[in-house]
């Protein structure tokens, strides 16, 4: 196995340091005339999948998911690290903290795109699931970054792209979370409620996809909003049709954060450096972790669905484009 990729970070802060949750994708040796697919079996081992590429039954002009006879495989299989730093910017990775990878039946295409949110003494850890069944939620927790409590699967396929605020509403927990349905509907930004942080209902559509806009294809919460005096601030990522995923930004009523208050009409972040335009897919800033200090918001981002990189934005200038 090799790495393809390093993407798509959660983040947080434990004991004065900057915690990262990093997505590592890794693929196959490919074998001249083959495709090959890595997968996790039902005991948690992975084995490698090989196909011709002479094969009518294959389909692998999509760099990311190739299909077989009907049956769809990641060609990149993913887990997740835990790195350190102490000034935001140089992480390590310590054999004190164990990584996280793909558990049974509803997670052997592997684990994706963490969201971390600090609720009390508790990371509560929202990822992406993916299977020959569907890509879901899956939800951790932990108190010390060693061990950790599985709960399953909290938002069933297809959904993905689930961030919990990081405290609670009148005794409420809530999350976003992007189920899809494109047969009717589509890619959409959706909040839910839970009284217990795992069992959630009463679902609510906040964001659709807008004609001619950087959001017009698909769009999805980036992490936990930020807690502002005019409401929660939510940066999400964007989609259009060509496949060009920049940032935009949501303010949700404080006291009822189903509400839409304001929404951005343009980007406030988009691919434009050789980092972010080029790479194993180019043309794409997908954020889902991010520090508060004060005014700035130091934004963590896969680019290209290749590096990892930091943006520095400023609140104040983001909540003025919601006036």
């Amino acid at each position: 196995m090799i790495i393809e990729c390093l993407l798509n970070p959660g983040i947080f802060e434990y004991k004065g340091k900057i915690g990262m949750v990093l997505r590592v994708a890794e693929r196959t040796t490919q074998k001249e005339g083959m495709v090959s697919v890595p997968m996790y079996d039902g005991n948690g081992q992975l084995k490698i999948l090989d196909f011709s590429m002479d094969d009518p039954k294959l389909d692998h002009s999509d760099a990311r998911v190739i299909t077989y006879d009907g049956e769809q495989y990641l060609t990149t299989i993913s887990h997740l690290r835990i790195l350190f730093s102490k000034d935001g910017v140089t992480f390590e990775e310590s054999d004190e903290f164990p990584p996280l990878f793909g558990q049974g039946d509803y997670e052997s295409y592997g684990i994706e795109d963490c969201r971390v949110s600090k609720i009390a003494q508790d990371y509560y850890l929202t990822y992406t699931m993916v299977s020959p069944n569907g890509v879901g939620v899956g939800l951790k927790t932990t108190s010390d970054w060693k061990s950790f409590m599985s709960h399953g699967m909290i938002f069933s396929p297809h959904n993905k792209d689930c961030a919990i605020f990081e405290e609670t509403i009148d005794e409420t927990y809530y999350a976003f979370h992007r189920p899809s349905s494109p047969e009717l509907g589509g890619n959409y930004m959706w909040i839910s409620e839970s009284k217990d942080g795992f069992h959630w209902g009463n679902h609510k559509c906040i964001a659709r996809t807008r004609p001619n806009k950087f959001d017009s294809a698909r769009l999805g919460a980036g992490a936990a909003p930020i807690k502002t005096e005019r409401g929660w601030l939510a940066i999400y990522h964007g989609a259009d049709e060509q496949h060009r995923y920049c940032l935009g930004a949501l303010l949700l009523d404080l006291n009822n954060p189903s509400k839409v208050l304001a929404r951005s009409a343009e980007p406030i972040m988009m691919p434009e450096e050789a980092y972010e335009k080029d790479g194993f897919f180019g043309e794409v800033i997908f954020t889902n972790g991010h520090v508060v200090d004060g005014d700035d918001i130091h934004m963590y981002y896969g680019a290209s669905d290749e590096h990892v990189a930091l943006a520095t934005l400023s609140l104040s200038e983001i909540l003025k484009t919601l006036d």
